[in-house]
C-alpha cells in the first residue's frame, strides 16, 4: 500500500490546519455559510438534509487494518456508531458536528488518510478494481497506476475548478469490476502488438441525469505518455466545458455534443502542444511508487488444501459462502474473499465501528493486514490462504458480515436517498430493505441467480440505478414517493444503459412488481441464463407486461 512520503506528510498536515482555521471563522460568524460552502467541500464536508456529512478518501479503494481501526475511531467518537461506504469507494459520516471536523481530519492524518477532493469541481478519488493486485485475470496491478493520478491530480492548478466534477476510474482486467465506461475518464491497462504494456483511454461516460456509456478515445497510449494525455483531455474539457448549466457541464455533455471524432481531434490538437518531458514521470519515480504496492510474502501452497476441501464437504453453509463470496487468486493456496455489507437490518453498505474493528483484526490474521472497499459497497479481503477460509467465515459469522449473497438479489446498490441526502426527492433505503425482506430466504437467492438491483433516490443517479439489470429510481410528485423501473442495464465491461419500463409504482406495487419479474425469468430462462442473458433474449415486453399486470 503507498505510504505517504515527506511531502504528502506536510501537505495533508497543512491543509488540515488550514480548514480547522476556516471552521473555527465560519463558526465565530465571521464567514458566511455560502463563503463557507467552497472551502468544505474542497475538504470533502457536505450540508445535507439534518447534519453535515464528511466523506473520506479511499484512494484506489485500499486500505490498512491500521486505517479501519482509525475509521472505527471516526465512527464511535463523531459520528453514530457506524461509517457507510460508497459507491466511489469512499467512506461517509452522516452526523458529524461541525467543530469537531477538524480534529476528525487530524485523526485521519495520522494514519495517512484525509477527505481532499472527495467533493467540489475537481478531480476526484481514483477508483480501482478492487481486485486489483490480487487476481490472475489483471495485466498488471493498476493501483500504481491510480496513486500516480492522485499525486498529479491533487490540488492541480490547472483542474481544481473544473465546469463540473470529474471522476476517473481504472482497471488492468477485461472484466470490469470498476465500472469504468460510466466515468468521466476509464482507463484499462492493455497491450499493443508486441506485447508493450500501456493504456486505453475511455471519455465520457456517466450516469447523472443523462446516462452515457463511455467511448474510446484511444486505443492505446504508452505509459510514459500518460499524465500529458489526461492534461490534454482536461484542458480541452476545461476550455469547452459548459460553465452556465451544472446539468449540462459534465464532460460526457461536450463529448456527446461535440462528437468523439472532433472531440479526440482537439485533444491531440492539444496533445501535440504539450513538451511530454515537462509532465514524464521517470522511470526512477515510478518504481518507488511501485515498490509500495508490491505482493505480500505469499507462501508455497498447494491450491486445494485438504482441511480446506474437508470443510467444504462438511458445512453446507461454508459451502455455499465459498461458492458465491470467493474468487480466484493468482497465487495457489490463496482466495479473494470478498464480504458482504447487505445485512437487511442495516443500509447497504453501512458497517458498524465494531464490525470495523473486528474487520480490521481478521484483516491482520488472513490477509496480510489489507482490506479493499468495493463500489458495490462491500468490502475485500484479497489475499487469504484458502486453508484458513473456514476460519475465517465462522469469525465473519460471529459479526454479522458472513452473508453469502454477492451479487445475488438482495446485494443491493443503494444511495442514502431522502433518509439523509438534501438532493433526494424519494426514500431509497428502506426499498432496499424490503427486496432484502421479500427475498430474504438463502435457497431462493441462489436459484434466481445474478441479479443486480441498484437503487437511486434522485435523478443524480448515486446508486447506479441506471446500469443496473433492475434500476429503480425514486421520485417524488405532488408529495407523494412512487419509484420507476428500469430493466436491462449492465455495469460490467458490457455497459449498457437500461430502458424505462413506464409509469412508476408505489412501494407495495414495486415489489410485487419485481416479484413478477423474477417469476417470469425463473419460468423463461434457458440453461446457464442469468437474468441479464434471459432479458436480452426475449426483450422488455414480456417483463413488462407481467410488471404492469
Amino acid at each position: 500500500m503507498y505510504r505517504y512520503d515527506e511531502f504528502d506528510a506536510q501537505f495533508v498536515a497543512e491543509r488540515t490546519k488550514q480548514f480547522r482555521g476556516q471552521v473555527e471563522r465560519r463558526l465565530a460568524g465571521r464567514l458566511s455559510e455560502n463563503e463557507f460552502r467552497p472551502l468544505r467541500l474542497m475538504n470533502g464536508l457536505y450540508l445535507q438534509l439534518h447534519a453535515y456529512m464528511l466523506r473520506v478518501a479511499i484512494p484506489y479503494g485500499t486500505l490498512s487494518s491500521e486505517q479501519f481501526r482509525m475509521l472505527a475511531h471516526l465512527a464511535e467518537k463523531y459520528d453514530r456508531g457506524y461509517g457507510h461506504v460508497t459507491t466511489r469507494q469512499n467512506m461517509q459520516y452522516n452526523w458529524p458536528k461541525l467543530p469537531d471536523v477538524p480534529d476528525m481530519l487530524d485523526d485521519l492524518a495520522s494514519v495517512q488518510m484525509h477527505a481532499i477532493q472527495t467533493s467540489g469541481n475537481c478531480i476526484r478519488n481514483v477508483t480501482c478494481d478492487p481486485y486489483a493486485g490480487a487476481t490472475a485475470e489483471e495485466i498488471e496491478d493498476p493501483r500504481p497506476m491510480a496513486e500516480l493520478i492522485r499525486q498529479w491530480s491533487t490540488l492541480h492548478p490547472e483542474f481544481s475548478f473544473l465546469p463540473r466534477k470529474f471522476k476517473i476510474a481504472v482497471t488492468a482486467a477485461e472484466k470490469d469490476r470498476a465500472l469504468i465506461k460510466a466515468h468521466d475518464i476509464g482507463i484499462q491497462v492493455v497491450k499493443d502488438a508486441s506485447g508493450e504494456i500501456g493504456y486505453k483511454i475511455i471519455v465520457g461516460g456517466g450516469l447523472g441525469r443523462t446516462p452515457i456509456i463511455g467511448q474510446t478515445l484511444r486505443d492505446y497510449l504508452p505509459k510514459s505518455e500518460l499524465l500529458a494525455y489526461l492534461t490534454a483531455a482536461l484542458r480541452v474539457y476545461n476550455r469547452y466545458g459548459r460553465r452556465d448549466n451544472k446539468y449540462k457541464a459534465r464532460i460526457k455533455i461536450l463529448v456527446q455534443e461535440t462528437g468523439i471524432e472532433a472531440f479526440r481531434e482537439q485533444v491531440e490538437a492539444e496533445y501535440a502542444t504539450i513538451d511530454i518531458g515537462d509532465i514524464a514521470v521517470s522511470d526512477a519515480e515510478r518504481d518507488r511508487i511501485k515498490s509500495y504496492f508490491a505482493n505480500p510474502d505469499f507462501e508455497t501452497l498447494e491450491d486445494n488444501p485438504a482441511d480446506f476441501t474437508k470443510a467444504l464437504e462438511d458445512n453446507q453453509a461454508f459451502r455455499l459462502w465459498a461458492k458465491n463470496n470467493v474468487a480466484a487468486h493468482k497465487a495457489d493456496g490463496y482466495a479473494i474473499v470478498n464480504v458482504s455489507l447487505k445485512p437487511k437490518e442495516l443500509a447497504p453498505g453501512d458497517i458498524t465501528a465494531e464490525q470495523m474493528r473486528a474487520t480490521a483484526d481478521l484483516a491482520d490474521t488472513y490477509s496480510f493486514g489489507e482490506l479493499r472497499t468495493t463500489h458495490t459497497q462491500n468490502l475485500v479481503l484479497p489475499h487469504v490462504k484458502k486453508s484458513d477460509l473456514f476460519a475465517l467465515y465462522k469469525e465473519l459469522e460471529k459479526i454479522g458480515l458472513a452473508t453469502a449473497n454477492i451479487n445475488l438479489i438482495s446485494d443491493i446498490i443503494c444511495c442514502p436517498g431522502m433518509d439523509f441526502c438534501a438532493l433526494a426527492t424519494a426514500r431509497s433505503i428502506p426499498i432496499s430493505q424490503a427486496i432484502a425482506e421479500r427475498f430474504a430466504d438463502p435457497e431462493r437467492q441462489r436459484t434466481i441467480g445474478e441479479m443486480q438491483i441498484k437503487i437511486s433516490g434522485c435523478i443524480n443517479a448515486c446508486g447506479h440505478h441506471h446500469v443496473g439489470h433492475i434500476g429503480i429510481l425514486g421520485l417524488e410528485k405532488a408529495g407523494v414517493e412512487f419509484y420507476q423501473v428500469k430493466l436491462g442495464g449492465d455495469s460490467s465491461e458490457n455497459a449498457a444503459v437500461g430502458k424505462v419500463t413506464g409509469p412508476g409504482f408505489s412501494q407495495e406495487e414495486l415489489l410485487d412488481g419485481i416479484e413478477n419479474i423474477v417469476e417470469l425469468y425463473l419460468a423463461q430462462r434457458e440453461e446457464g441464463e442469468r437474468f441479464l442473458d434471459t432479458y436480452n433474449r426475449i426483450g422488455m415486453a414480456p417483463f413488462k407486461e407481467v410488471l404492469y399486470a
